[in-house]
Order: C-alpha cells, then sequence, then structure tokens
C-alpha cells in the first residue's frame, strides 16, 4: 500500500505556466503587504477615509472590441494565409471618481502622449473639477488622489503640482491592478458594455463611452469603493 502510494506521488505530469501581469520580486510582495495593511488600517480607523479618495487612470477605448477573442477567429486549413485585421481606431480616455461617482474625465487629443507635462495639465483640470462638483471636498481639503504608479503619475513635476495645492496622495505597490478601481471596475464595465459594437470614428467613440460613463449609478460606485 506504502509503495503504490509513493509511486502515484512520484509520477510526472506536464503543466501549463500560469501568466501574471508581473513576476514581484521579495521586496515588492513586502512592499504590497505593508501597503495593504495601511490601506485596512485607515478604512477601520477612519469612516470617512473611503469617501476621501478620489481614483483615477487612463484606458484605452476601442471602436470594436468583440465579446471574446473566439468570435474574432476563423476557420482555415495549413495552407491558408493568415487572417488579417485592420488597425482599430481607439480613443484614450482619463477618468477620475470617488465614492459619490464620476468626478472628471476626459479624452486626450490624437498624437499626445500622456508625458508628465500633460499629465499635469490634467491634474490642475481634476483640481477645477473637484471644486465644482465636489465643493465640500474642496473647502475642506479632504480628498485624497489615487492613482497606479505610471511614470507621469510619480513624477517631479506631478509631486510639485500635489505639494503646491496640499494635496496627498496614497501608496500604490508596484503592479498591483487588484487594487485599482479602474483596473478593476470602471473600466471593465465600460466595456462590457461597448463590446461588440462598432464605431467608425473617434468621436463616436468618445460620444458612446461618455453616454456609457454617464449610465453607471452611485450605487455602483460604492459597491467598487466596498469591494
Amino acid at each position: 500500500m506504502c509503495q503504490k502510494i509513493l509511486t502515484e506521488d512520484l509520477q510526472m505530469r506536464r503543466v501549463k505556466a500560469k501568466f501574471v501581469p508581473r513576476l514581484l520580486t521579495a521586496e515588492q510582495k513586502d512592499d504590497r503587504v505593508s501597503i495593504c495593511t495601511d490601506l485596512h488600517d485607515r478604512a477601520q480607523n477612519d469612516p470617512n477615509f473611503m469617501s476621501s479618495v478620489n481614483t483615477g487612470d487612463e484606458c484605452w477605448i476601442y471602436g470594436y472590441d468583440p465579446e471574446t477573442k473566439q468570435m474574432s477567429s476563423q476557420w482555415s486549413t495549413a495552407s491558408s494565409p493568415r487572417p488579417k485585421k485592420a488597425r482599430q481606431v481607439k480613443s484614450m480616455l482619463i477618468a477620475f471618481f470617488d465614492i459619490d461617482g464620476l468626478v472628471h474625465h476626459e479624452y486626450v487629443p490624437r498624437g499626445q502622449t500622456v508625458n508628465k507635462e500633460f499629465h499635469k495639465t490634467v491634474l490642475q483640470r481634476l483640481h477645477d473639477a473637484v471644486r465644482r462638483h465636489r465643493p465640500e471636498k474642496w473647502h475642506s481639503g479632504k480628498w485624497i488622489l489615487h492613482h497606479d504608479n505610471a511614470p507621469a503619475h510619480r513624477a517631479v513635476t506631478t509631486n510639485e503640482f500635489l505639494a503646491k495645492h496640499n494635496l496627498s496622495s496614497l501608496p500604490h505597490p508596484p503592479y498591483s491592478p487588484d487594487l485599482a478601481p479602474c483596473d478593476f471596475f470602471l473600466f471593465p464595465q465600460l466595456k462590457k458594455t461597448m463590446q461588440g459594437r462598432r464605431f467608425d470614428y473617434i468621436e463616436k467613440i468618445d460620444a458612446n463611452a461618455t453616454r456609457q460613463l454617464r449610465a453607471i449609478t452611485k450605487c455602483d460606485y460604492q459597491r467598487c469603493f466596498h469591494q
């Protein structure tokens, strides 16, 4: 009996590698645990913490996004030429929201790179949007910016802008989409409503994306922050 169990344990089998966003170093893993613990403690000790967070990011919105990769596949023989796909029309969306809903969104002009200089102008427009749409947070100064570790988000000019306006930002562990509400909530939900639909012009992409953004309810945003 023992010999049989030992033989079964020693049997080899092939397993496929699991794709992950990034292979983290031990230091990055420790950093993630430390930041998660800090965020958890702040949420537990301050009942107003979640309502003060304003989070945002950038995302490509495509003119045609099939529901699955299977939908865009084709039957072919071994000698058939490889199917081709035309380059898609796309637009880059920048969106910021809090627990009460969308605060600011805009679309990056065609040909513009989201570098540190452009990101600074985005933050200025976000700052103005908070003043208009969240006056109580504007007057109290009790709102905290949350974004990921993209180079433009962590640039010196960005930090100087935040310091000038007495704004604080939350730490974000490297390569951690599970802590970015845009990645696990806003952008997937937005793209889901646009899947399978075709838009031939950037203007139509932007108009439809804006319509879908405004259709997301306050309850949806609150559920996101509770998650």
